[in-house]
């Protein structure tokens, strides 16, 4: 998901409501213990839940993580003025043998750093260094024309490789040499937020909330003792397909190609593309991954985005690479397939799909 949604082309799928979030979390009966604030940060709906606080405490905690995700979107933004863009315009500069440099501050320095190695984890189909690919393509703005750019400008961006790894980092000091590098860190910022503000909540005491970053969602605690319980999107229309009961510290991450997309004489073109051919990954409908541990909120952001460009061949090999026990994937003709550990936590709506499970 990147950071706008707001195109033309996405307002059709927004009309449809609150099941335009990837993935819609299901409070009913949860009465008046429940504190809900909602903002649009990073190009989506956002939305903090609290159970069981005081409703001042549960005000000025939202408050403050509200104010936190919109300072990093200020600080992240990879085409709007801020300290991205500025780091990209000198990146943009490089050349061989006259590599570019720049100071950046701690936190970038650590994302970055955490960036590339779960880009190399991913075997290079995470990669947040093809900004120059999603802009060529037309997925940076806010509002864009549904076209196709030129082939050979495809070519040229993808041969050049830009990769993780061509960023040189020594504490806050970077270098790189190769000016096709753009960075977007669209598909892992939202989920670092997730991880920064389910630290800022136990701070403050807060043990009991979910977090909801246009359908990238982190479980803390319980509501009422009773389990969060969210819904899977159906790909092609309004609805949940199937809901699971997350669990204390655990996050969930969907990546599908009716996020942010257009379609060009009869065929799709999603804004998920693939490193190594410079072309929209057209081969699945949507991912989604549950993911556990201290950063779950990263893993669930970071991990769905190779298994979807994985294909259905190869996504259960990236999803063993990414350390991701429990997904399901939609795979271009509808057809879904799980993992076992993900099986056997859904709840299919009705009529229940046809369903592979794929074995470890």
């Amino acid at each position: 998901m990147r950071w706008s949604e707001r195109s033309a082309v996405r307002l059709e799928f927004v009309g449809r409501g609150l099941w335009a979030l990837l993935l819609a979390v299901f409070l009913s009966g949860c009465g008046e213990r429940l504190h809900k604030q909602q903002s649009y940060v990073f190009g989506t709906l956002v939305e903090i839940t609290l159970y069981g606080e005081a409703r001042d405490k549960a005000r000025r905690v939202a408050d403050q993580v509200l104010r936190d995700f919109d300072a990093m979107h200020q600080t992240l933004h990879p085409w709007q003025p801020g300290p991205l863009e500025t780091l990209n315009g000198l990146l943009a500069r490089a050349a061989p043998g006259q590599p570019a440099r720049a100071r950046i501050t701690p936190e970038l320095a650590a994302m970055l750093s955490d960036a590339a190695r779960l880009s190399e984890q991913s075997e290079g189909l995470f990669n947040p260094a093809i900004g120059n690919l999603v802009r060529l393509w037309g997925f940076h703005s806010d509002t864009f024309t549904p076209r196709l750019p030129d082939p050979a400008a495809v070519k040229r961006l993808a041969q050049a490789q830009p990769s993780m790894s061509d960023l040189k980092l020594s504490g806050v000091k970077l270098e790189c040499a190769n000016p096709a590098l753009r960075l977007d860190l669209g598909g892992y910022a939202k989920g670092y937020a997730l991880d920064r503000a389910a630290a800022t909540l136990k701070s403050q005491g807060v043990n009991n909330a979910l977090i909801n970053i246009g359908g990238n969602i982190l479980a803390l605690g319980s509501k009422g003792g009773s389990a969060w319980k969210v819904g899977i999107q159906q790909p092609r229309r309004a609805g949940a397909l199937a809901t699971l009961e997350l669990r204390d510290g655990e996050a969930i991450g969907t990546s599908g190609d009716y996020q942010r997309f257009f379609e060009l004489g009869g065929k799709r073109y999603c804004h998920l593309i693939d490193p190594r051919t410079g072309w929209p990954a057209d081969r699945a409908q949507a991912v989604t991954v549950v993911a556990h541990g201290r950063h779950a909120g990263t893993l669930s952001d970071v991990a769905s985005k190779p298994l979807f460009i994985a294909g259905p061949d190869g996504w259960p090999r990236m999803a063993r690479k990414m350390g991701i026990d429990e997904a399901l994937f939609i795979a271009a003709d509808g057809g879904i397939s799980v993992t076992p550990a993900m099986q056997g936590r859904l709840t299919w709506e009705k009529p229940a799909p046809a369903v592979k499970v794929v074995a470890d």
